[in-house]
């Protein structure tokens, strides 16, 4: 893999490792192949380019999702716990409502069968003696 093959004069060359790209005086790039006949120079460079760029396009995109995902759940659970204290404050009410109503039916049957004492007379005479 360190021929430099080209076309123009049909010779392989060793492959200029000191420069990333060969001189034009060697061999134009548009000639050049690189390691084996069938990968052009420049379609070469123009492919890692373009994998290059989405690769950095890819982690900017992700870079950026995390810090507004951050962002955002750092302000979320803010929301969520005053949204969950509110829900449960809801609860306790409705509760403390359906308790109240279920002692005032209890006070109504305890009254309809004499089961409830007079709150002004604690102190009632027992019927049965």
């Amino acid at each position: 893999l360190q021929c430099l093959w080209c076309y123009t004069n049909n010779t392989c060359i060793d492959y200029p490792v000191r420069s990333i790209l060969p001189s034009s005086s060697l061999c134009s790039l548009s000639n050049a192949r690189w390691g084996v006949c069938w990968i052009n120079f420049e379609a070469l460079i123009i492919a890692v380019a373009v994998v290059a760029g989405l690769i950095l396009v890819s982690v900017a995109v992700c870079c950026c999702y995390c810090c507004y995902c951050r962002r955002r759940s750092r302000s979320r659970p803010d929301e969520e716990e005053e949204q969950l204290a509110r829900k449960r404050e809801e609860r306790r009410l409705q509760s403390l409502q359906r308790k109240h109503e279920r002692k005032l039916k209890h006070d109504e049957i305890r009254k309809k069968y004499g089961l409830l004492q007079d709150s002004d007379n604690p102190y009632s005479r027992f019927e049965n003696e």
